[in-house]
């Protein structure tokens, strides 16, 4: 799969190439004017080389200052809250070994 073709995946856009390095410094090249850019690499010299206006990360540290999401689903999800209350009560009978 080419680097020019990134995959969305949310927010997100997963890229493959033959040399990450160089798709890394050339997508940081290419962005950082015109919007904020951050690489995130434990390789010292790919954070080296793409340039002074990109914040630059080690792994460790971009992990570190991660804020967990505070999304909280409070909704129950079991598929007993969706089904009809005869079906439940068969169901129930089954389980039970009742005819």
């Amino acid at each position: 799969m080419p680097a020019e073709h990134p995959v969305p995946a949310g927010p997100l856009a997963v890229r493959w190439a033959p040399d990450a390095d160089a798709l890394i410094e050339r997508l940081a090249a290419e962005h950082r004017r015109g919007e904020q850019v951050a690489v995130v690499s434990s390789d010292e010299a790919v954070r080296g080389t793409s340039g002074a206006e990109v914040r630059k990360l080690s792994s460790r540290t971009f992990l570190a200052e991660l804020v967990p999401p505070e999304h909280v689903d409070r909704a129950r999800s079991d598929l007993r809250d969706r089904l009809d209350p005869e079906t439940l009560a068969r169901l129930e009978r089954l389980r039970r070994g009742e005819s």
